[in-house]
């Protein structure tokens, strides 16, 4: 069973908006970091945003701050991720992530070595 599940990628056009969502499945994460990453064709996944467990604390990559927001619903155990001024070099497939964070540590981490756990993807293409 795969834990986080993954929907809302699609084909949108360059300056357009998608918002995408991760649902934990078969286990909470709640005590964990929740993190995005992406994959373009033929290049090393990498990092896009991550959110502490309580969901006031974010950090982002430099290629999405001011456009990107990620957000959690505690209750629902779910992630966003809101995009917003989409440009063709978003395209990729945008994976969330789960990396526990033991008690007292509240550290977010771009580093994609250090989560736990991963959903399958969701593909995005923004064209021009």
């Amino acid at each position: 069973q795969v834990p986080l599940v993954e929907s809302g990628g699609g084909l949108v056009q360059a300056g357009g908006s998608l918002r995408l969502s991760c649902a934990a499945s078969g286990r909470s994460f709640r005590n964990y970091a929740m993190g995005w990453f992406r994959q373009a064709p033929g290049m090393e996944r990498e990092f896009v945003a991550v959110v502490g467990r309580t969901g006031t604390r974010t950090y982002y990559a430099d290629s999405v701050k001011g456009r990107f927001t990620i957000s959690r619903d505690i209750s629902k155990d779910t992630v966003y991720l809101q995009m917003n001024s989409l440009k063709p070099e978003d395209t990729a497939v945008y994976s969330c992530a789960a990396d526990y964070l033991g008690t007292g540590v509240y550290s977010l981490s771009p580093r994609k070595d250090e989560y736990d756990y991963w959903g399958q993807g969701t593909q995005v293409t923004v064209s021009s």
